[in-house]
């Protein structure tokens, strides 16, 4: 997000993938600025980047560098794949969507010098018959010992504010699980951590995947909805093929506000409470998060959810402020109403990490940055740390458990201390003073009605 350097980064999966896809001949290297600084003047003949929302800015930066040199730049991920004009102002070319299927004839159109500014598929490719992720490109850099694999993509469910469902349509696709377990045994690390956004959205799948890692003696965490919690077996299940911990988004402690997110399932079938209790009593630590900031949250609703997470003893949480990203159904139903703080705040300079982007109805956009705040210091204090330490059904059930825990408790506060009020960007001498009112006109994706920012931000060499 910001240039700096962080000492638990894990592996970024996604070029390990790419690697997988590019021809052997061709020389690849990965430089991650997470963990070291990027050679802006290495020579190279392109460079590619995956872009996410938060580190959009960033990203445009670095590539204005490249492209001053004129080396062409290519940008996929989330972000282009949502705003493609915007990042086509500073990048080459463009890339929507799954890499699987466009990035072969990316490459091959770099060759040639022929790259045309936008690839995009008509339909999702298929994720059998797939090379293995090659993770030689992370060699000799400094990231945790957590092996990262994906299962599958998409969700079945369509939130207000979450953007998956928007990338990935109605298309639920799984791997083999065969490429799964042979890509965890090359790896050879025994914590891994499934990416998949939610890990059930093929419960006989997952299943199939629980049935073939169980033997092979991993420690494996996820992503997954609360709602497993009602086939008490299942969960079990899932604890005996090594799951040590899931996330979990709650969301909410007021059902008005899962409706309004459109997550009422979250409660649909037991209160959370009871389906706590299930995955605790399996075994598997909880990581919950929440959001804050719908229309039925007020000052008071922090405390709220504070205290319910350290009463039932969650292994980590987060309390989010409630973020309008790019084509999620909630980010234009607030500037349709008319209640963004800024048109796009992931360019805006004045937006630091961690702020309200939005003036929400039972509270100020200051009580809402400064509440999440509060609720992010109150859950990580000394003493919450260890009462939630001492959970004969947690961190003490296994010596494992208790490491994991212990572990990640730290990294975790260290991590909201540092990127708490953080901006987003690198150094001064990458800027490049231009309106963000003229990015928008230049991308042609300019909300109706939405205020006008005046502050700089910087633009690509072509203008």
């Amino acid at each position: 997000m910001h240039g700096r350097r962080t000492s638990d980064a894990m592996e970024p999966l996604v070029f390990a993938i790419l690697r997988a896809l590019t021809p052997p001949d061709i020389e690849v290297v990965l430089h991650d600025e997470r963990v070291e600084a990027v050679p802006l003047d290495e020579p190279t003949d392109l460079v590619a980047m995956t872009v996410e929302t938060y580190t959009a800015r960033r990203a445009f930066q670095l590539a204005t560098a490249y492209r001053r040199r004129g080396i062409p730049v290519v940008m996929g991920g989330y972000h282009p794949t949502f705003l493609p004009d915007e990042c086509g102002a500073f990048a080459d070319a463009v890339a929507l969507g799954d890499a699987e299927g466009l990035w072969p004839a990316i490459v091959a159109d770099a060759r040639r010098g022929r790259l045309r500014a936008r690839y995009e598929q008509s339909d999702y490719p298929g994720l059998a018959g797939k090379p293995l992720a090659d993770r030689s490109v992370f060699k000799g850099k400094r990231y945790a010992p957590v092996t990262l694999v994906q299962y599958g993509r998409g969700c079945r469910f369509n939130c207000d504010f979450c953007s998956i469902h928007a990338f990935y349509g109605n298309s639920l696709r799984q791997r083999p699980v065969r490429d799964v377990c042979a890509e965890i045994e090359q790896a050879g690390r025994t914590l891994v951590f499934f990416v998949d956004d939610n890990l059930f959205v093929d419960v006989p799948k997952a299943r199939e995947l629980f049935d073939a890692v169980r033997g092979m003696g991993i420690n494996w965490f996820c992503q997954t909805s609360i709602d497993i919690a009602r086939d008490r077996n299942l969960v079990r299940v899932m604890a005996k093929s090594g799951c040590s911990s899931a996330l979990f988004g709650f969301e909410s402690l007021r059902t008005e506000n899962l409706r309004q997110m459109r997550k009422g399932w979250n409660v649909k079938w037991q209160d959370f409470e009871t389906s706590i209790d299930v995955v605790r009593d399996a075994g598997i630590m909880i990581y919950g998060t929440f959001v804050h900031g719908y229309d039925h949250d007020t000052a008071e609703s922090f405390d709220d959810t504070v205290e319910f997470a350290i009463k039932h003893r969650f292994y980590l949480a987060n309390f989010n402020p409630l973020t309008p990203t790019p084509r999620a159904p909630l980010y234009d139903r607030l500037a349709k109403e008319r209640r963004l703080i800024h048109e796009r705040w992931w360019l805006d300079p004045r937006f630091r990490y961690g702020d309200a982007t939005f003036h929400p109805r039972g509270m100020t956009a200051q009580e809402l940055t400064a509440g999440c705040w509060r609720a992010r210091r109150a859950f990580n204090t000394s003493g919450s740390m260890v009462r939630r330490f001492l959970d004969p059904k947690g961190a003490l059930r296994t010596p494992r458990n208790a490491v994991q825990y212990l572990l990640s408790n730290v990294i975790s506060r260290r991590a909201i201390y540092e990127k708490q009020g953080a901006t987003l960007g690198g150094p001064e001498d990458l800027e490049v003073p231009v309106s963000l009112g003229a990015v928008a006109e230049a991308a042609g994706t300019r909300g109706a009605g939405v205020p006008r920012p005046t502050d700089p931000l910087f633009a690509s060499a072509a203008w």
